[in-house]
């Protein structure tokens, strides 16, 4: 399946709940850009593996609190979760310190307007990227996650036609189970945790 997508579109590795030797060996399979969804987690096992695997990119894409923004920013190369001005205002007051290493910035929407889920509303998306624009906070796409027990091509569809509507390069949704969806509705990046690594380890 890499080999093949790689070619296509980028396949983000799904890290969370894995192990550091089990991140290593998907390194060592040829995986370069991996996802983890919170900092704390993150942070106790990706700055040795960055360092001893230079050429990775590790992207946020879970929910960022504000409180852990500055965190955020010095381990991340991405984040993609970005969704709604409270976080923007952190991350523009943070963004251009000396140990920044976030360079990319994705704003997650909420397609289903699910209210346990994080993202931005669809309808408050055009505020959210002019809000953005306004603090200088770059955004190169957008990233979902559709409702679990619905077809997600509509919701794949949706955020297509606004990444699009925007002039945004990177539209991150699919997952292992429905990322064939995905990338026929126009994703550029999937993101696959047990399609990868096998089913979740016991936390």
């Amino acid at each position: 399946m890499t080999d093949f997508l790689s070619f296509l579109i980028d396949v983000m590795a799904v890290s969370k709940f894995q192990s550091a030797e089990s991140i290593q060996v998907a390194i060592d399979q040829g995986y370069r850009l991996f996802g983890e969804n919170r900092v704390q987690e993150a942070m106790a096992k990706w700055p040795a593996l960055l360092s001893t695997n230079p050429t990775c990119r590790l992207h946020l894409i879970g929910p960022l609190q504000t409180n852990k923004v500055k965190d955020a920013l010095t381990l991340f190369h991405g984040i993609e979760s970005v969704d709604r001005p409270k976080l923007v205002d952190e991350i523009h007051k943070n963004r251009l310190n000396s140990h920044t290493r976030t360079t990319e910035f994705l704003i997650q929407v909420n397609v289903g307007c699910e209210p346990q889920k994080a993202g931005v509303m669809p309808d408050d998306l055009p505020y959210l990227i002019e809000y953005c624009q306004e603090k200088d906070v770059p955004i190169s796409g957008l990233m979902c996650i559709p409702p679990v027990d619905e077809n997600p091509e509509p919701y794949f569809l949706f955020l297509t036609n606004q990444a699009r509507q925007n002039g945004m390069s990177i539209i991150s949704m699919g997952m292992s189970g429905d990322y064939e969806t995905a990338i026929k509705c126009g994703s550029t990046r999937i993101r696959i945790g047990t399609a990868i690594f096998g089913p979740r380890p016991l936390k």
